[in-house]
C-alpha cells in the first residue's frame, strides 16, 4: 500500500473502525436473507456496498445453528430476524414437492427478497477432510440453497463455498445450479481469487450468481471479480495486522494461544535461525522427510498474503500461522483482520478461544460480497427512490 491509494485507505479504515456502520431513515431498503450466516461475513460484507450506494440492508432471515455466531450477528445488525436452527429444518421440502407447512410459515414471516446468500459447511468438501473427503452428508445442504430459492423467491441468489465443492461426489453443486435454472433463473459460477478483492490472504472460493427479473449478467459479473480492486494488490500481512504488533491484550480476542514446549522450542528456532519454514528434523515424526505440508510450523512474511486462515490458526501446526515479528502464533484479532472481518464486530465478548476460531475461520471474508454488491445493487435499488 501507498500512501496515495485511496482504496488501500479506505479499506484499512474500515477494518479498523470500531464503530458500526449507520445508514439514513430515508434510504431505500435492500431486502436480504443469509442462509448458513455464521458471525456474519456476507451480510458484512453487503451492508458495506449498500451504505456506500446510499441504501440499508433490511435482513429479512439470518439462520446458523451455532447460538454464538447469532449472538455476534445479532450485535452486528440488532434489527435482523435470526433464527438459531437448521437451514433444512425451516426449508424441508425436496425440489418437486409441493411448499410443507414449515416452508409457508417461513415464506410468510420472510415476505419479499431481494438477495438470498449461503455458504454452506465446506468440510464435506475441504482437501483437508480425509474423513469423508467428496462424500460427506453434509455436502447436500448445498441443495438447500435452490428450495429456499424455490419457496422465498429472491431476486438474486449467491452461493460460495471452497473450490473442491465441485468434485463433491452426490453433485449437489451441479444439482443445484440446474435447479436453480429449471426456477428460471440465469447463472453465472467461478473460481474468485479473493486477493484480488483485497484480502490479504491466499484464499480461493467457488461463487454461484444466480439472478432472475433483474437486469444483470451473473456470468459476466463472476468474470469481472479476476480484476484487481486497486493497484497494490496483493496486499500484504503487515497491511492488515501492523498495527496490533504490541497490543495489549485484555480479552481472549487479543492473547496468542500458549504453545506446548515442543512448538514453543520450534517458534524459537525459526527466530533464531531467520527462517519461515521449519526443516523436517524439527518436525513430529507424522511431518516428517517426506511430508506434503511446507507451510505447516511455519512462520507468516509481513511482505506477503498469509496462506489460507482456517479454523487451526491457533496452532503452529495447522499451517502458517505464527506472527511475522512476535514468537508466538496469531491471536484471534490478527486473524480476524486477515479475514477482514472489521473492529466493529463484536468478536471480543467471545471468550472461548475454541468459539473464536470456529467463527473466524469459518467465516467468509466480506470483500466477496462487498465487491458482487456493488454491482447487484444499482440493479435493485433506485437510490434516489424506492426498490425498483
Amino acid at each position: 500500500m501507498t500512501d496515495s491509494c485511496a482504496k488501500c485507505k479506505s479499506d484499512l479504515q474500515t477494518l479498523r473502525s470500531s464503530n458500526l456502520p449507520e445508514g439514513k431513515p430515508t434510504w431505500p431498503k435492500l431486502r436480504i436473507a443469509d442462509l448458513f450466516a455464521g458471525c456474519g461475513g456476507l451480510s458484512i460484507g453487503m451492508q458495506e456496498a449498500a451504505h456506500a450506494l446510499r441504501c440499508t440492508l433490511d435482513i429479512k432471515l439470518a439462520v446458523d445453528t451455532d447460538p454464538m455466531a447469532l449472538e455476534v450477528y445479532k450485535k452486528t445488525f440488532p434489527d435482523a430476524t435470526v433464527y438459531c436452527d437448521m437451514v433444512e429444518k425451516l426449508l424441508n421440502g425436496d425440489m418437486d414437492v409441493p411448499e410443507t407447512p414449515e416452508e409457508s410459515r417461513l415464506r410468510c414471516r420472510v415476505g419479499q427478497l431481494d438477495i438470498l446468500m449461503g455458504g454452506p459447511p465446506c468440510q464435506g468438501h475441504s482437501n483437508l477432510n480425509n474423513h469423508s473427503r467428496r462424500d460427506d452428508p453434509r455436502n447436500a445442504l448445498y441443495l438447500r440453497i435452490a428450495r429456499a430459492a424455490c419457496i422465498l423467491k429472491p431476486k438474486v441468489v449467491i452461493t460460495e463455498n471452497v473450490p473442491t465443492v465441485t468434485l463433491d461426489a452426490r453433485g449437489a453443486v451441479h444439482q443445484t445450479i440446474d435447479n436453480l435454472k429449471d426456477l428460471g433463473y440465469t447463472v453465472g459460477k467461478g473460481v474468485v481469487d479473493l486477493r484480488k478483492l483485497g484480502v490479504p490472504q491466499k484464499r480461493r472460493r467457488h461463487v454461484i450468481v444466480a439472478v432472475r427479473d433483474c437486469d444483470i449478467d451473473p456470468q459476466a459479473l463472476v468474470n469481472s471479480l479476476a480484476t484487481p480492486v486497486c493497484e497494490h494488490i496483493p496486499r500484504s500481512v503487515r497491511w492488515a495486522i501492523s498495527d496490533l504488533v504490541d497490543v495489549v491484550p485484555s480479552k481472549p480476542f487479543d492473547k496468542p494461544s500458549q504453545p506446548q514446549r515442543a512448538n514453543k522450542d520450534r517458534i524459537n528456532w525459526l527466530f533464531d535461525h531467520g527462517e519461515f519454514n521449519l526443516p523436517s528434523q524439527h518436525r513430529p515424526d507424522c511431518h516428517g522427510p517426506n511430508h506434503n505440508y511446507p507451510a505447516v510450523y511455519g512462520r507468516m512474511s509481513w511482505d506477503e498474503p498469509s496462506l489460507t486462515v482456517t479454523t487451526g490458526f491457533n496452532c503452529m501446526g495447522q499451517g502458517r500461522y505464527v506472527h511475522p515479528a512476535r514468537r508466538r502464533t496469531i491471536t484471534p484479532h490478527e486473524a480476524a483482520r486477515l479475514q477482514m472481518i472489521p473492529d466493529y464486530v463484536d468478536l471480543g465478548s467471545v471468550l472461548l478461544r475454541t468459539r473464536l476460531a470456529k467463527l473466524i475461520g469459518n467465516a467468509v471474508p466480506p470483500p466477496l460480497s462487498y465487491a458482487l454488491g456493488q454491482q447487484i445493487i444499482p440493479a435493485l435499488v433506485d437510490t434516489d427512490s424506492d426498490l425498483k
